[in-house]
């Protein structure tokens, strides 16, 4: 059974997760970036580029040490009993119960409490305010 976040502990969370998910924002970005040169190197490599295989090694590796240390991050935040939801927005859910029914209270980045919830099934674009 999940934990389920009073509105008052999922603020109280807020100090500590605001940092790590703008980390695992700018890791997501770097991945991008990685992602995108391996791309490149791949394509160029098509035409006889043979030359290329360390810049290959060292872009792999990089971006299987940025996929490691995002993944630290969601295992740090999901010990704390929130869910990440989307990296690039910073969006997390924290499990919460509303009228005898499990729902998510829903935060993301840049917003200064917690003032959404939305049903398990509904996502953020079903988000509706909380009543203060």
């Amino acid at each position: 059974m999940p934990r389920f976040f009073t509105r008052a502990e999922a603020d109280a969370l807020l100090p500590r997760l605001d940092p790590v998910l703008v980390e695992l924002r700018d890791l997501r970005a770097e991945l991008s970036t990685e992602e995108e040169a391996l791309g490149q190197l791949r394509q160029r490599m098509l035409g006889n580029g043979h030359g290329l295989q360390g810049a290959l090694t060292r872009h792999r590796a990089r971006a299987a040490e940025i996929v490691a240390a995002i993944n630290e991050r969601v295992r740090q935040i999901n010990g704390w009993g929130v869910l990440v939801k989307d990296l690039e927005m910073g969006l997390v859910d924290f499990p919460t119960e509303r009228d005898g029914e499990e729902v998510y209270l829903c935060w993301r980045l840049g917003e200064p409490r917690v003032a959404w919830w939305h049903s398990i099934e509904g996502g953020f674009a079903a988000r509706e305010p909380l009543e203060d």
